[in-house]
């Protein structure tokens, strides 16, 4: 799918947050992406330098099933790419600009969301045929950047920062008035061993945020 198509996908209501799900396991997955949804998150990453990263893939996907989309982070070869569509993935998101990936991703009808630092990147994910941009890290990709590649990109392209992204509506709404579509949320959302109820809490302060930065 690319930039054009997937833009409508993404507006279309859902909270435009990727809950980034490092280091969980299968046996943590059906609870965790149980309670993601019931937060109203439809997005959910699972990197896979976590353990067993496509079993819980596998798990997550039959819990979300239509409510959602699930898939792998930390995606480098093409190899992975076939391994996450063979789990039931449906997301593949890398943290580099790797065209081959994103090749291999398009082949078979995934999602493909790299990760970018600077324009000749952003273009070069576009034109091969990415879905959207992971501006990353955010930390480097600051507001002041993003605007920056916000004003020479497509308007229709979504841009994700992700690395740093905290509970904060003033950080997001910066972000936001630069020409960011959503956010993927790392540590400050999960880590490994969070109980349950802490992770709704979480993910409840971040829809909050989220919420609170929509107001100019």
């Amino acid at each position: 799918m690319n930039y054009l198509e997937f833009s409508d996908r993404w507006q279309q209501g859902a909270l435009p947050l990727i809950a980034i799900l490092r280091g969980v396991t299968p046996a943590e997955a059906q609870g965790v992406a149980r309670t993601l949804l019931e937060c109203g998150f439809s997005w959910l990453e699972v990197p896979l330098n976590s353990p067993e990263p496509l079993e819980s893939i596998a798990i997550m996907a039959k819990v979300v099933g239509d409510n959602g989309f699930v898939g792998a982070g930390t995606v480098l070869s093409e190899h992975q790419v076939h391994q996450v569509a063979d789990a039931g993935g449906q997301l593949i998101i890398s943290p580099n600009a790797d065209l081959c990936v994103i090749r291999a991703t398009c082949e078979l009808g995934l999602f493909s969301l790299p990760g970018i630092a600077t324009p000749g990147e952003a273009f070069s994910a576009l034109r091969t045929g990415a879905s959207a941009i992971k501006l990353f890290p955010a930390e480097l990709v600051t507001p002041e950047v993003t605007k920056a590649l916000r004003a020479v990109l497509p308007p229709q392209a979504v841009c994700l920062p992700v690395g740093g992204i905290s509970a904060d509506s003033a950080q997001m709404r910066r972000y936001l008035q630069a020409g960011a579509n959503g956010f993927g949320l790392g540590g400050g959302l999960y880590q490994p061993g969070i109980s349950l109820t802490a992770l709704r809490e979480r993910a409840q302060a971040y829809k909050a945020a989220w919420d609170q930065a929509q107001i100019r």
